[in-house]
């Protein structure tokens, strides 16, 4: 791991971490939406690597904030479905949470 990393990609690192260990107790049946959650959560890490070296950024950041929300709702939709459990469900949000804070926080400071 780069320890000079930008701290919102070390934070998505390590929800995609989190998120695929909860994506071991999904049933076989829910396999597109078990591959929804992961690629989401990939292209959201691979956004940010590119917004973070692109001069024009704001688009992508937008795009970014906008698959956080996705997940955010995957992961909703997996609770009702009882796939994951009420504090599984907190945890990964309030991991999202934090991410989606610092975009907004990375967007406004032009950064």
């Amino acid at each position: 791991m780069n320890t000079n990393e930008f701290r919102i990609i070390i934070n998505m690192k390590k929800l995609i971490y989190s998120l695929d260990h909860v994506l071991i107790s999904f049933p076989n049946k829910e396999k597109i939406l078990k591959d929804k959650i992961r690629d989401t959560s990939f292209e959201v890490l691979e956004l940010m690597k590119l917004a973070n070296i692109k001069k024009e950024k704001v688009d992508l950041q937008e795009n970014i904030i906008s698959k956080i929300s996705m997940i955010d709702f995957y992961l909703e939709f997996s609770f009702q479905k009882k796939y994951i459990s009420e504090r599984q469900c907190k945890n990964l949000c309030e991991e999202l949470s934090k991410i989606t804070k610092m975009m907004y926080g990375w967007i406004k400071n032009g950064a």
